[in-house]
């Protein structure tokens, strides 16, 4: 059942540990009443996937994922048949004398031999409730792959020249991901809600620390948040996002510590930078920066 306000939005967010601000609500809620997919960007590790997740269970639906990459092509993203399966079948109705062409095409290229990859899964309504198709870094894929991926959300339905033209009765929930590492085209946006995902405040990260570290202690995740906050200023190759700041959070909590000291810092500093470059960065301001994390910060 559809949340049928922004409020119920962020509240059945939360429900299943997804702090969402008003503006991500809303976004999601005008997404799901309009039926109009939802682009999110913005930096890798900010919950832009992790909110799909929620979203799917929000809605008790299945998860359906393509992830993109360069290169991605219909076989992977749409169909391909059981090429072995089909010789197999070949073989069998020659050797019991069946050689007519026709029936062997009627049966090699059947349902029963159709793979079914992500965007024709989506097409799939399962006890009248369609899925929530996550359409994953669609920035990776290539440009012709997008305009194909137009098409898709226009019509929804795709054809397969062997079997006949497939609909959706019900169109699936769509959300595409983008870390902007090129600019999606302006024709697909136009068929989008849209929202950038920025990196959280300290109250907001803080909040999700404290819900998604279940023990860790509240001055912990205080200078936690705070270290990595100030960390985010600093002019890094590839800044920490929420999922490293839980990382840390995570791995600080599993080494004892209940604050922040100097020690743990730089021995901790590869769960929540992956450059040496960064690490290293990091390693000769980390005095500087425990500092000001370990300043008192009003809630």
């Amino acid at each position: 059942m559809l949340p049928s306000s922004v409020e119920e939005t962020q509240k059945a967010l939360e429900r299943y540990h997804y702090i969402a601000d008003r503006g991500l609500s809303v976004a999601v809620f005008l997404a799901l009443r309009l039926g109009r997919p939802l682009l999110l960007e913005g930096e890798p590790g900010v919950g832009k996937t992790e909110i799909v997740k929620v979203l799917a269970q929000v809605l008790s639906t299945r998860l359906i994922r393509l992830q993109c990459y360069e290169g991605l092509d219909i076989n992977s993203a749409v169909y391909e048949w059981d090429y072995a399966r089909q010789m197999l079948q070949i073989r069998l109705l020659e050797a019991v004398g069946e050689r007519a062409q026709e029936r062997i095409r009627q049966e090699v290229f059947g349902p029963d031999f159709l793979l079914k990859r992500p965007l024709l899964q989506a097409l799939e309504s399962q006890n009248g409730k369609p899925p929530v198709l996550l359409i994953d870094e669609l920035d990776r894929a290539d440009e012709e792959f997008e305009a194909f991926l137009l098409e898709f959300l226009s019509d929804w339905q795709i054809t397969v020249p062997e079997v006949g033209t497939l609909k959706a009765e019900h169109p699936p929930v769509v959300v595409i991901t983008s870390n902007r590492t090129r600019e999606i085209h302006d024709a697909l946006k136009r068929r989008c809600m849209y929202y950038w995902i920025d990196y959280p405040s300290f109250e907001k990260e803080y909040r999700i620390v404290r819900e998604k570290v279940p023990g860790v202690p509240e001055k912990l995740a205080q200078q936690t948040v705070a270290f990595v906050q100030e960390l985010r200023k600093q002019d890094l190759y590839k800044a920490p996002g929420v999922a490293e700041t839980l990382d840390w959070a995570a791995s600080l909590l599993a080494l004892g510590q209940t604050e922040l000291t100097l020690e743990a810092v730089e021995e901790t500093l590869g769960a929540l930078l992956k450059y040496q470059d960064d690490v290293l960065k990091a390693r000769n301001q980390a005095r500087d920066l425990l500092a000001r994390a370990q300043a008192p910060t009003p809630l």
